[in-house]
């Protein structure tokens, strides 16, 4: 059973920085692109960044582009997400997720079918 569990959320202040985790089980995880997304308020899903099984290509959202980092340990089974000059817009639950059985990567929310419980990230102005 393929299970996802992220951790690290947190409440800070803007500017701030703050490093999310996801832990998978229960597959191959190095065959599989894995996403960060998010969900704000009274807001759909959103994309935020998504990383290659092999972790040799990233993709942003242009929201976070420049300021959030997406990395994997295939060793460990776990990605990550490290957030900088974080923003009160950036105020969300994050949900790490992947595609299976799909194993390519993909920026459209839609396209994710495994999400983990999610982590919640509250940044004050």
């Amino acid at each position: 059973q393929v299970r996802l569990q992220e951790s690290g959320g947190g409440w800070v202040q803007s500017g701030d920085s703050l490093v999310l985790s996801c832990q998978t089980s229960g597959f191959t995880f190095s065959h599989y692109a894995m996403g960060w997304l998010r969900q704000a308020p009274r807001q759909g899903r959103e994309f935020v960044a998504a990383i290659t099984g092999p972790g040799d290509a990233t993709y942003y959202s242009d929201s976070v582009k420049g300021r959030f980092t997406i990395s994997r340990d295939n060793t460990k089974s776990a990605i990550y997400l490290k957030m900088d000059d974080l923003k009160p817009d950036d105020t969300a639950t994050y949900y790490c997720a992947n595609r299976w059985p799909n194993q390519e990567v993909s920026s459209n929310v839609h396209y994710y079918t495994v999400w983990g419980r999610g982590t919640q990230v509250t940044v004050s102005s």
